[in-house]
């Protein structure tokens, strides 16, 4: 990521989970961050926990307010912006429909035409990487991975704004910033990143599993489970940011097939039902505690959602670093330091990371030759995980199956 190391970095929704992360993992690899983003709504959140206006260089403001974000933009002068600002949750959207297209949509817009507006003044812009969702997708229950070419859509409306957000960037990409014009009428590239869900320390989103477990745990009380059968494709918070680097660098080199749509997710063994996620979650902090109350008149959610990631793997040499019970374990592990012991490791995980810490604990599961012991001890804990899921919820499954059938 040596690309980065000085450049100037827009970063919109720097005060978000993934806002805070990506931030971070900028900062420790040299870049030159600023933030652009409405202030955090959670108590705690990641952003204050690391310091807030301290350790983050930025301005709390919103993106539908064109006039700051032009002139911040001006002021700044990035070489590649990641646009994450966002309303980011489905039952919120139910709430409030209207603000969630607004920002989802007409945000995108407003960054973009701004942009367009003002290009000959952003001597440094090269890149920009819009980040939605992996609910952009026309969700139609399949077994299979939605790739980047299927068809759009959304039911609710935290999903159908994403979307919308889609299709915006695709036309003002087409219409003002074309790659066949690249270098003779713009020198601005533009991609869209869509990630599956997201899991990892400093998330504290209502109506999110793990930050819902946490609030459990903290409270001393069973977390409600609503969905427990819905299947997600689970992934650290480092995965999709280090796949949205690999974008932007693509971006920022001046390769024009990058300027289009990729998925980031786990490989297919990262794709578990939420009741398998909880039972893992159970099996490394037992201060976990839930219960599963169905409720039909929950608002409409997905109930199977995954993601064909290999344009991103063909292209981008992209795959995971941390498996899923390796990315459970990062997250588990950032809370009971949060609060047991009032720490907070998120630079800790970064650099490790980066390091490439997790790498080699994803090899050592793999590679019984190198090192015997250490794949010992993992063949044991797939030996458990595999037990666990099996011996405990497979009768469930059966159960809820018969059900389904009667």
């Amino acid at each position: 990521m040596n690309i980065y190391k000085n450049k100037k970095v827009f970063l919109t929704g720097h005060s978000g989970f993934k806002g805070t992360w990506l931030y971070k993992i900028l900062e420790t690899i040299g870049s030159d961050v600023f933030g652009y983003s409405l202030a955090p709504i959670t108590t705690p959140n990641h952003f204050d926990l690391l310091g807030s206006k301290d350790s983050f260089s930025g301005l709390f403001a919103d993106i539908r307010d064109k006039n700051s974000l032009q002139n911040t933009l001006l002021s700044f002068n990035p070489h590649i912006i990641f646009h994450l600002a966002a309303q980011p949750l489905v039952r919120e959207s139910y709430k409030n429909p209207y603000e969630t297209f607004e920002i989802n949509a007409l945000g995108i817009l407003n960054l973009l035409y701004i942009v367009y507006k003002i290009k000959d003044q952003l001597s440094n812009l090269k890149a920009i990487v819009v980040i939605t969702t992996d609910k952009v997708y026309e969700n139609k229950e399949w077994i299979w991975g939605y790739r980047e070419n299927d068809r759009l859509g959304g039911f609710d409306p935290y999903s159908a704004s994403k979307a919308c957000g889609e299709i915006v960037v695709d036309s003002m990409r087409q219409s003002f910033f074309n790659i066949a014009d690249f270098t003779i009428l713009h020198n601005i590239l533009i991609a869209t990143a869509r990630a599956g869900n997201v899991i990892g320390g400093g998330d504290f989103s209502q109506d999110r599993l793990l930050p819902d477990l946490i609030r459990g745990v903290i409270n001393k009380k069973p977390t409600i489970i609503r969905n427990p059968y819905s299947t997600r494709p689970w992934q650290s918070v480092l995965e999709p940011l280090r796949g949205y680097l690999l974008l932007g660098k693509k971006l920022l080199q001046g390769e024009t097939k990058f300027a289009s749509s990729f998925n980031f997710g786990p490989d297919i063994n990262g794709n578990l039902k939420v009741l398998e996620m909880l039972e893992i979650a159970k099996s490394m902090w037992n201060k976990i505690n839930y219960e599963i109350q169905e409720d039909s008149i929950n608002p409409h959610e997905a109930n199977l959602l995954m993601l064909d990631t290999s344009k991103a793997y063909h292209l981008l040499q992209y795959k995971p670093i941390l498996n899923t019970i390796d990315s459970i374990e990062h997250t588990i592990t950032w809370y009971k330091k949060f609060v047991e012991d009032k720490e907070i490791i998120t630079q800790k995980q970064i650099i490790e990371y980066l390091n490439g810490g997790g790498e080699s604990h994803n090899l050592n599961h793999k590679n019984t030759s190198k090192n015997t012991s250490k794949n010992k001890n993992h063949t044991k804990t797939l030996n458990y995980i595999e037990i666990l899921l099996l011996n405990n919820l497979s009768n469930k499954y059966k159960i809820n199956q018969s059900k389904n059938a009667a």
